[in-house]
């Protein structure tokens, strides 16, 4: 099987003053079709900006990335966009969805950039929102929903392009303990469905509830594991 996502000797180096900062500085790994991956380390590790580089929002300086088999790097802006919207669902800390529009069309939003009927597309939303079990709040705004809720129309928004992979960028971190705790009830539910799924956090606790989590740590991977065993690792 060939890999969803394939880094080699992986670098991000930007200026800043005086100063190169090297935010991501060599990373190599591998992520199969159907895993369940943290990406995991504290701020300044280089974990959101290896985050924008697998979501195809940054380009690496040098190195090798990628995905389903195309050279993220060498792709244009056009094309980086339409990878993304073939290719990622995002979802977000904090939701990101349009305050003034229904769940359903919160959800159905990414299907418009694809030019899907508005029939199928809402057919699809629906179908999205029933996964996450919010079936009967299509017709609901953020507002009248609650932070789990929100976090579950974002869940839903992700999953409605079938997309190769999830990516999360601290899905849990405006949300309360047994909140967060049922969302990665919720990511783990896809997981076992055949999704590919990377949530890229700071907390070692979210870490280890995944098969599989990688610490980073001054742009280097410094560990690569079964979760429970890597979120044991001094950051």
């Amino acid at each position: 099987m060939n890999a969803l996502i394939e880094l080699e000797s992986l670098r991000r180096h930007y200026v800043m003053g005086d100063t190169t900062v090297k935010a991501v500085d060599g990373v190599s790994f591998a992520i199969q079709p159907g895993e369940y991956v943290a990406i995991v380390g504290s701020s300044g590790s280089g974990k959101t900006t290896l985050m924008n580089i697998l979501g195809c929002l940054a380009k690496p300086s040098s190195g090798s990335y990628r995905l389903d088999g195309r050279l993220v790097e060498d792709l244009d802006d056009d094309e980086l966009s339409e990878l993304r919207n073939e290719k990622i669902g995002f979802v977000f800390q904090n939701f990101q969805l349009l305050p003034r529009s229904t769940a359903l069309a919160n959800v159905a939003l990414p299907l418009v950039y694809r030019n899907v009927s508005v029939r199928e597309r809402l057919e699809r939303a629906g179908q999205a929102l029933d996964v996450v079990g919010l079936g009967k709040r299509v017709k609901h705004r953020p507002n009248e929903l609650s932070g789990g809720q929100r976090q579950r129309v974002a869940v839903a928004r992700a999953l409605v392009t079938n997309p190769s992979l999830i990516l999360a960028d601290e899905p849990t971190g405006n949300l309360d303990s047994a909140t967060a705790a049922d969302i990665l009830r919720l990511f783990s539910k896809l997981h076992e469905a055949g999704n590919t799924i990377v949530i890229v956090t700071h907390e070692p606790t979210i870490a280890a509830q995944c098969p599989r989590a990688i610490r980073m740590r001054d742009g280097l991977v410094v560990a690569d594991g079964p979760g429970e065993e890597v979120a044991r690792l001094r950051a």
